[in-house]
């Protein structure tokens, strides 16, 4: 029996996107359910609507390029904005069709992880930012080099998510990321 490719993209227990220079050129009713939109909101939009600003919108594109151009593939936790405008945590992977211009056709499955880590407190895009690189469990230093920031920088906005999630120590704040 041959394999209906349609119904399979269709009936992924993710959320599927084909996309085009960032804009979303299809994508299957999981993903639809997952955002709170209909697809015809979301086809021919692009991704930028999905994330909480703009401006993570150009950063995340920005550090994605190159990775994807090196390897073909990008994955990482990060936090996107529902059609109502609800924050929730988000499993992001996608594969560049062509890696020597990895923006211009792509396929990306997105993992609503919200049952398992809430976003409870405020945070800012570069809060964000560190937050998820802080839950794959790098330092600083490393946290600094993937954001193009100093450690120190970096270690500023440790302490803060440190003072919003009242966590006395590293360990204490990833447990609390994760629990929300």
């Amino acid at each position: 029996m041959p394999i209906d490719y349609r119904l399979a993209f269709e009936m992924a227990p993710v959320g599927m996107v084909v996309s085009r220079n960032r804009d979303m050129i299809d994508c299957n009713d999981h993903l639809c359910t997952m955002f709170g939109a209909s697809r015809e909101l979301l086809v021919g939009q692009s991704f930028r609507i999905l994330y909480p600003s703009a401006e993570e919108y150009e950063r995340l594109g920005a550090h994605m390029e190159p990775i994807l151009n090196a390897k073909g593939y990008y994955s990482d936790n990060r936090i996107m904005k529902r059609a109502n405008g609800e924050m929730f945590w988000c499993h992001v992977s996608g594969r560049a069709l062509n890696r020597a211009a990895p923006h211009a056709a792509g396929i990306w499955t997105l993992e609503d992880l919200s049952e398992r880590r809430a976003v409870k407190s405020s945070l800012t895009g570069r809060e964000r930012e560190v937050a998820a690189r802080l839950l794959e469990g790098l330092t600083s230093k490393e946290i600094g080099k993937a954001l193009e920031i100093s450690h120190r920088t970096v270690e500023i906005y440790r302490a803060r998510l440190m003072r919003k999630y009242q966590a006395s120590t590293a360990a204490d704040l990833v447990h609390k990321l994760v629990t929300g």
